[in-house]
């Protein structure tokens, strides 16, 4: 087949090859007789044929020529191909021959494996024959073993004279009980850990911010005594009829008391500012003489001009000392006129500045942010200025004269959560709460009416009175402890731990107090007898 391709290859050529040199030879002639016929003159005719037919003649041996040489490429790149052809043919049979092999190894391991997977299928449907026959085995003494345990529970119970069911219950409360035994002193080992390292931890931060701020606390009241020259000045104060002291209450709203005691006035009103004004104009019209109503109203307008740019200059002095900035001019108006307001005896402006400095030492020993801390301490209490003109709480208030004069959240929530009346959200906020305590807490700071007292050591005594097991309760230290002596027979030592919780839990709920109560529960057994 390969041989017959060649050969009609060769003779396709050899016709391509005729058939060029024939197309040349026409070519030529035509050419040549065209020539000869229109330039030649017919005097040069013959010689023209002949010099045509020699050009033919070379022709036609070129041609020949050209056939030989091509016939014999043909057949060169023919051989050439051929053994290419072999080759290759040769190269697929040996790849053929390899792919067979392969085939047929895997033949044998496929053929292999399956005799194996058939062994273990026999092994594997004996082993399930056998596994069979053991759960058998095994419900059968299972079923042996219920009837043995419901016999054996039949007799437990005849011999306990109690059913299941309570003796399970029995059972619970004894592990319950011992359970928690076992939680109460597990938590009060940690609470111990954790009281010791954080009273010692907290108890540095403290002193060290109180040992950085000194402040003097003068103690106020809600009555102004203003000294008098003499006894007759009485007289004049009064006036003709007691218009004097009519204009005087009516231009200031406070009230005059002049009695025997000797040469003072008493200034009564439950507004600071107020009294404040009454007293300055009152010496002020003394120091004049001239007392009369005119010259009240006027003193009384003047001062009260002079009262207000006081409370300014209060407010700006606090902001600076505090180091505060960028405070609306409003709120630090507002923030002066603490200078007049007394809380328990102490002076509120004095009492914030000295929460502005603890909250800011605090802040930052433990690393918060002293800015925001000094700020909520310098304005916690800023609702006192107005809350005898404004109803609600002076938390509520503050909260809306901060929010009105563009306070951040940050310090309106520790204006807010100051008393725990909403849960903290920042640290800064227990910082400004704990300055607070210790600033209205520490010994003559504050003082606080003898009913006051007496109702608050009551209390402390009737809650703690009022739970089971107590046998009798003592308030010491101030209101700052309470004793409870409870019977050893009804509480335990575990249970003297949650007792003082639930104690101190409730006096949290219940009662208001500066700083923090110590519940100091005490259980004792006393056994006594007498040697006859």
């Amino acid at each position: 087949m390969t041989n017959a391709f060649f050969n009609c290859m060769l003779s396709s050529s050899i016709v391509i090859v005729s058939i060029i040199v024939g197309v040349v030879c026409v070519a030529v002639g035509g050419g040549a007789g065209y020539f000869i016929n229109h330039f030649v003159s017919k005097s040069k005719l013959d010689k023209s044929r002949t010099t045509a037919n020699n050009i033919i003649q070379e022709a036609l041996a070129e041609a020949k020529l050209a056939k030989k040489e091509a016939i014999l490429e043909t057949k060169e790149e023919t051989q050439k191909l051929r053994s290419e052809c072999d080759a290759e043919l040769k190269e697929r049979r040996a790849e053929m021959q390899k792919n067979e092999n392969r085939i047929l190894q895997r033949e044998d391991f496929i053929n292999k494996k399956e005799e194996a997977l058939d062994k273990k299928q026999e092994m594997l449907e004996q082993a399930k024959s056998d596994l069979k026959i053991k759960e058998d085995a095994v419900d059968k003494i299972k079923q042996e073993q219920e009837e043995i345990k419901s016999q054996m529970l039949v007799q437990l119970q005849n011999i306990a004279k109690c059913t299941k069911e309570e003796a399970k219950k029995e059972l619970i409360a004894a592990y319950e009980d011992e359970a928690k035994r076992d939680a109460a002193i597990l938590v009060k080992n940690i609470e111990t850990e954790a009281k010791e390292e954080a009273e010692k931890r907290a108890r540095n931060i403290v002193t060290l911010a109180i040992q950085k701020v000194a402040c003097d606390q003068a103690s106020e009241i809600t009555v102004s005594s203003v000294a008098l020259p003499n006894d007759e000045m009485k007289g004049r104060i009064i006036g003709r009829e007691g218009r004097n002291i009519r204009a005087l209450e009516t231009a200031t709203g406070c009230d005059l008391i002049i009695d025997d005691t000797p040469d003072s006035v008493v200034l009564s009103c439950f507004d600071p500012v107020r009294r404040e004004i009454a007293r300055v104009s009152l010496e002020k019209l003394i120091l004049d003489g001239r007392i009369h109503p005119t010259r009240i109203e006027e003193m009384v307008e003047k001062v009260t001009k002079d009262i207000e740019q006081t409370m300014k200059e209060a407010g700006e002095q606090a902001v600076f000392e505090a180091g505060i900035h960028g405070m609306h001019p409003e709120l630090v108006k507002i923030l002066g006129r603490l200078k007049y307001r007394t809380s328990y005896g102490q002076n509120v402006l004095k009492h914030s500045l000295e929460v502005s400095y603890l909250a800011g030492l605090m802040a930052a020993e433990v690393g918060a942010n002293v800015n925001i801390a000094k700020r909520g301490g310098l304005l916690h209490d800023i609702g006192k200025a107005l809350d005898h003109e404004v109803e609600g709480t002076h938390v509520s208030i503050g909260v809306e004269l901060a929010t009105k004069y563009k306070e951040s959240k940050e310090v309106i929530h520790c204006i807010e959560a100051h008393h725990g009346a909403v849960p903290y959200e920042s640290l800064e906020a227990i910082l400004v709460q704990t300055a607070d305590a210790i600033s209205s807490s520490r010994p003559g700071a504050r003082r606080e009416s003898i009913e006051n007292y007496i109702k608050r050591l009551q209390k402390l005594e009737e809650i703690a009175d009022s739970f089971k097991g107590v046998e009798k309760s003592f308030a010491i230290q101030a209101g700052r402890e309470i004793r409870i002596m409870v019977k050893p027979e009804e509480i335990s030592d575990e249970q003297a731990m949650f007792l003082a919780k639930d104690i101190a839990n409730r006096i949290e709920k219940e009662m208001e107090y500066p700083g923090q109560i110590k519940v100091n529960v005490i259980r004792e057994t006393r056994s006594v007898d007498y040697a006859k």
